[in-house]
């Protein structure tokens, strides 16, 4: 991404000034927040005009937030309203906002804190940190308004597309917000398409966009590098025969949709898991009665199960395989598809083979499972005599049940961190009190290795991690720049990619490359555009974009 056009500029006299290296100001606490150029920089935009900041996770987008909040809210009138995806993410970000401005009175709202108690923390507080689900169903009851919302703060806001609860509380907030109220969205990945990157500023009101990377002046003193390798595994011979079953079942059933006049733009080996999804919505959009769309959608819904399958077994192994196919077997409403899927002569030869092997021999479900352990052991020995910390990340809940039972073998104390569902007895879901004392032990170091799932990947604050492993590779460019972010921040990060070849995890792997080199075009373009405008504001004298509510 492109450094800033222009110098880092000084902190501005009477708002924000500099004791000891700290930012000092009439609401934060003394010696916390220290003044690095580029957050004042961002800090001083954010309160002229409505932000989207892009900043790599790590580089304290939160702390631009708090800086932005302590200066609107020094008159002491108004409200900050600082929502984040989830509930972990709300309390860190409450717990930081605690210690950085300490004279502001706090509420929380997410789905565990009952009505009426939201309804009077509402007028009696200044800053409200809340999940957005909750503030939308606020709203649409009338139990408050956002006419006193002086900041309002959108934490990964690249979920601001579509139907998520950010695009009404947005639109609203600019409809209600009051004179000089401000809106600033924080990501450290906004996306990989045009179209997605679009949607999130018009959904902000077209704000000015400003990107920094960790190789920007101004930037890369004060942070760590980050190291990425991958480390190649092969599939055994027994997987390589499960894998060829079911790859010729798939070309059967994309060839039976392809005679129907369905996928046709790509090659059947090239399809994901979003072509068939969309395949769905396209067979629903052709004319015609409905009774002559049902064959396509029979066989559209046996092809996504045989996708499903194949990628549990490539990427994660035989028995992500095994389950994924028996959890569909035994579902308590089975659908036509469901039952064909499970009835394919390929599928039951896999299954078949998968149970054999798994049942005659010592060695893992995948490959991965020893790279991962010699890989660990290899991490433990570098950093002797002292215990690094290891944060694992997986796809799905089966493996991560996997890799614990498979660590834990080697005498490693394991952590496990999942999101609040649970789907049976042996896969038991964590709430919310338990998953942030997962993370306190993690962060005290009561256990070395941390494995998570995707609920981990954004924003939670999880210092000083030694080595972050992706178990599988990850298509989304979101979600391995999230991944990537939990290491690097006070040390030299490290990032271990697993990946096998001749499977999905290569595709994945280069999808995602494509996808985060063109983000990174798309936000230079943007902030460029940003300062453009800018400067043409400034040349002709023009007021600050932002300065009160649009006219409803």
């Amino acid at each position: 991404m492109a450094p800033a056009a222009t110098a880092p500029l000084p902190p501005l006299p009477g708002v924000w000034e500099v004791r000891e290296g700290f930012v000092a100001h009439p609401l934060l606490a003394e010696g916390l927040l220290r003044a690095l150029p580029f957050q004042v920089d961002l800090a001083r935009l954010a309160l002229v005009e409505d932000l989207l900041v892009v900043l790599p996770t790590g580089l304290g987008k939160t702390v631009v937030a708090a800086l932005v909040a302590a200066e609107l809210l020094r008159p002491g009138e108004g409200k900050l309203l600082f929502l984040a995806p989830t509930r972990p993410l709300v309390q860190q970000h409450a717990d930081s906002f605690r210690r950085w401005l300490p004279r502001l009175r706090q509420a929380r709202f997410t789905g565990t804190v009952a009505h009426p108690r939201r309804e009077g923390s509402w007028q009696a507080v200044q800053a409200v940190f809340a999940t957005p689900e909750i503030v939308v169903n606020d709203l649409n009851a009338e139990r408050y308004d956002l006419r006193s919302v002086r900041l309002l703060v959108l934490d990964e806001v690249h979920h601001a597309v579509g139907k998520y609860a950010y695009v009404a509380i947005a639109e609203r907030y600019r409809r209600e917000r009051p004179l000089g109220g401000r809106l600033l969205g924080l990501t450290a990945s906004p996306g990989g398409r045009d179209e997605r990157i679009e949607e999130v500023v018009r959904v902000l009101g077209a704000p000015r966009v400003e990107a920094r990377s960790r190789e920007d002046p101004g930037v890369a003193e004060f942070v760590q590098p980050i190291e990425v390798s991958y480390r190649w595994v092969e599939l055994p011979p027994e997987a390589k025969r499960v894998q060829a079953h079911l790859a010729a079942a798939a070309r059967g059933e994309a060839r039976k949709l392809q005679k129907m006049g369905y996928l046709r733009k790509k090659p059947i080996a090239s399809l994901s898991v979003k072509d068939l999804i969309a395949l769905r919505s396209e067979i629903f959009a052709r004319p015609g009665p409905m009774v002559r769309k049902f064959g396509p959608l029979f066989h559209q819904l046996v092809l996504l199960h045989l996708h499903h399958a194949q990628e549990r077994l490539e990427t994660q192994g035989m028995e992500p395989f095994r389950l994924y196919v028996e959890r569909v077997r035994t579902k308590e409403k089975p659908s036509r598809g469901d039952r064909a899927f499970v009835a394919l002569p390929e599928v039951v030869a896999s299954v078949e083979e998968a149970k054999s092997h798994l049942e005659n021999t010592l060695e893992p479900s995948h490959p991965k499972l020893d790279a991962l352990v010699t890989l660990l052991r290899e991490e433990m020995a570098r950093a002797a005599p002292a215990a690094p910390r290891v944060l694992v990340f997986a796809q799905y809940r089966d493996t991560i049940q996997g890799i614990q039972e498979r660590l834990e073998a080697q005498g490693w104390t394991v952590g496990r961190f999942v999101g609040q569902a649970t789907r049976d007895g042996s896969d038991r879901g964590m709430n919310q009190k338990e998953q942030l004392r997962v993370l306190s032990g993690f962060r005290d170091g009561r256990f070395p290795i941390l494995v998570a799932s995707s609920v981990a990947e954004e924003g939670l604050d999880v210092p000083d991690v030694d080595l972050v492993v992706f178990f599988e590779a990850v298509p989304s460019e979101i979600r391995a720049i999230q991944r990537r972010g939990r290491t690097g921040r006070s040390g030299v990060g490290r990032v271990v990619v697993l990946l096998t070849h001749e499977t999905r995890d290569v595709g994945y792997q280069r999808a995602e490359a494509r996808r985060e080199q063109a983000m990174g075009r798309i936000v230079r373009r943007l902030s460029a555009e940003a300062r453009r405008r800018a400067s043409r504001r400034s040349a002709d004298g023009g007021p600050e974009t932002g300065e009160g509510p649009e006219t409803p």
